[in-house]
C-alpha cells in the first residue's frame, strides 16, 4: 500500500499551475493507508464521489473509531469535544442543521443582496482610498465575508482579528497539537460567551438559537464556530483565488466586463475550477459497498472524496483543465453533495457574484503588483487559498 505521508496531505500543487489539483490526487481511485496505518480509499471519480456523499452507508461521524483523519492533529483536536452537525449523521445531524436552515434559504439570501452590495462597495471604497498597491486579501477578500457573517450571526466585527487568526491556526495542518488545541478552545470559549450574552436579544442567528432553547450551550458554541469559520474563510479564499485566476487569464475577465450577466455562471465555473476544499471530504463505510470501477470498500474503511479531482473529471466537463466563464458548471461538487452539502452555499454564491462583479467593474486596470511566482499559496491549510494578493490599479 501507499501511505498518505508519501502522498502528502495536503499534497504539493503542480509546478506548472497552482490552480490545478496535486498530481497525487489526480490518479484513479485507489486504496491506500493513512499515517496511522488505517486503510482508506482516495476517490477521484466524479460519480464515485457523488455516490458516497449521498449514500447513508457512509458515515460523517468524526467519533467513529475508523474515521479518516489526514493528519494526527485533526484527530486529537476533534476526538473528545462536541461536534458541529458537519461531523454527525442523522438523526442528530438533521436535528442540529434544521435549526439554522431557514437563515440560509435562497429567499433570505436574496433579501440580503442589497446589504452585501453596500458592504462590498464600502470595503472597496476604503481600499481604493488607501491607495495602490494593496493586499487584496487583507483589504477586500477577508473583510467582506467577515462583515456579512458577523452581522448574520450577531458576532461583533471588532473581534475579527481574533477569530480570523484563530481560524487560520485551526485550519493549518502544519500546526502542532498544542497550537491547534488552543485555537479551537479559544474559539469555543469565545462563541460560548457570545451565546451567553445573547439572552433576550432579538437579532442574529446565535440569538435565535439561544432563544429557541432547542440546543445546549455546547451545541450552540460548536455550531457557531463552524458557521463563523466557514462563513468567512471559504468565501475569502475563493474571492482572492478567483481574482488571481482571472488576472492570469485576462481574456476571461474582459469577457465578464463585457457581459456582466455571465457572472452567475462564472462563479459556478470558478468554484469547479478552484475547488478550495482540497484535502478531501472524509467518510467511513458502515458496511461493504461496491462503488464500481474496481472500488470495493470494506466495512470500517475510510474514504476521502477528492472534490478537486472530481470537478476536473473530463467525462463530465469538457476541457476540464481550462477556466471558461461561459461554461455550464452547475453540476460541480465544490459544495459537496447530499444531506451534508454546504448549508451556506446560497450566501457564498451571492457574496462571490457581488464581490467579483463589482471588483471587475470598478477596477478595470486591476493587475498583480508582484510577479506571479512570488504569490504565496496556502497549501498547508485545509482550505486552499492565498496568504496575500498584492495588486495595483
Amino acid at each position: 500500500m501507499t501511505t498518505a505521508e508519501q502522498l502528502g496531505m495536503p499534497g504539493p500543487r503542480a509546478a506548472g499551475c497552482p490552480f490545478d489539483p496535486p498530481a497525487e490526487y489526480r490518479r484513479e481511485s485507489a486504496r491506500l493507508s493513512l499515517w496511522d496505518g488505517s486503510p482508506c480509499w482516495l476517490l477521484t471519480d466524479y460519480q464515485q464521489v457523488r455516490t458516497v456523499l449521498m449514500d447513508r452507508r457512509f458515515s460523517a461521524d468524526a467519533h467513529h473509531p475508523n474515521f479518516p483523519f489526514i493528519v494526527p492533529v485533526r484527530r486529537e483536536v476533534l476526538a473528545n469535544r462536541k461536534q458541529s452537525f458537519l461531523r454527525m449523521d442523522d438523526p442528530e445531524h438533521n436535528r442540529l442543521r434544521r435549526t439554522m436552515t431557514t437563515d440560509f434559504l435562497i429567499k433570505k439570501v436574496d433579501a440580503l443582496r442589497p446589504r452585501i452590495q453596500r458592504i462590498v462597495d464600502q470595503t472597496l471604497d476604503e481600499m481604493v482610498a488607501a491607495g495602490s498597491p494593496a493586499d487584496l486579501v487583507a483589504a477586500f477578500a477577508m473583510p467582506v465575508p467577515s462583515l456579512v457573517i458577523c452581522e448574520l450571526l450577531g458576532v461583533p466585527y471588532e473581534d475579527h482579528e481574533f477569530f480570523q487568526s484563530q481560524g487560520r491556526l485551526l485550519l493549518d495542518t502544519s500546526q502542532p497539537l498544542g497550537t491547534a488545541q488552543r485555537a479551537i478552545d479559544e474559539l469555543t470559549d469565545y462563541l460560548t460567551r457570545v451565546a451567553a450574552a445573547k439572552q433576550g436579544e432579538p437579532d442574529g442567528i446565535i440569538a435565535k438559537l439561544v432563544a429557541k432553547g432547542e440546543l445546549t450551550p455546547e451545541e450552540v458554541a460548536a455550531n457557531g464556530v463552524l458557521l463563523l469559520l466557514a462563513g468567512h474563510e471559504t468565501t475569502a479564499n475563493m474571492t482572492a483565488l478567483s481574482t488571481l485566476a482571472l488576472l492570469r487569464q485576462p481574456e476571461q475577465a474582459d469577457r465578464l466586463r463585457r457581459e456582466p450577466d455571465l457572472i452567475v455562471g462564472a462563479v459556478e465555473e470558478l468554484l469547479r475550477y478552484l475547488s478550495i476544499v482540497h484535502t478531501g471530504v472524509p467518510r467511513v463505510a458502515l458496511e461493504r459497498v461496491d462503488l464500481g470501477g474496481g472500488v470495493l470498500v470494506e466495512e470500517g474503511e475510510g474514504v476521502l472524496c477528492m472534490l478537486s479531482a472530481a470537478n476536473r473529471d473530463p467525462e463530465l466537463f469538457g476541457d476540464a483543465e481550462q477556466l471558461d466563464v461561459a461554461r455550464d458548471a452547475r453540476r460541480h461538487l465544490a459544495f459537496g453533495f447530499g444531506v451534508h452539502q454546504c448549508l451556506g452555499q446560497p450566501l457564498a454564491r451571492a457574496e462571490l457574484q457581488i464581490a467579483l462583479g463589482t471588483l471587475l467593474r470598478r477596477l478595470p486596470e486591476l493587475r498583480l503588483a508582484v510577479p506571479f511566482e512570488e504569490v504565496r499559496f496556502r497549501t498547508e491549510a485545509l482550505i486552499y487559498g492565498l496568504h496575500e494578493l498584492p495588486v495595483a490599479w
